[in-house]
């Protein structure tokens, strides 16, 4: 049992570290579209990238460091995911 937690753990490290800097590198690139163009759209772009992607970091801090209990962590996170989701979905309407 032990070492199925330790797999699960690990699994959930390297994805998280997938999704750190996948999501990091979405978030510099539309960032730096915004920087080209000035357009409001891909900075409301750029910051919903980046709130998915704090709230994937803050969740792995808070589970791995902090120790925070995972049902607590389950809700940052999904909270900042639902945000970041929300402020992507005006950056497709804004002009």
């Amino acid at each position: 049992m032990t070492e199925y937690l330790t797999f699960v753990t690990s699994l959930v490290v390297a994805l998280k570290t997938l999704t750190l800097s996948l999501g990091g590198l979405i978030t510099f690139f539309a960032f730096k579209a915004y920087r080209r163009t000035d357009s409001p759209a891909l900075r409301a772009l750029a910051l919903g990238f980046g709130v998915v992607t704090l709230g994937a970091f803050l969740a792995g801090i808070a589970d791995q460091i902090v120790g925070i209990e995972r049902e607590a962590v389950l809700i940052i996170e999904s909270t900042l995911t639902a945000v970041g989701f929300g402020v992507i979905t005006y950056s497709l309407y804004v002009e």
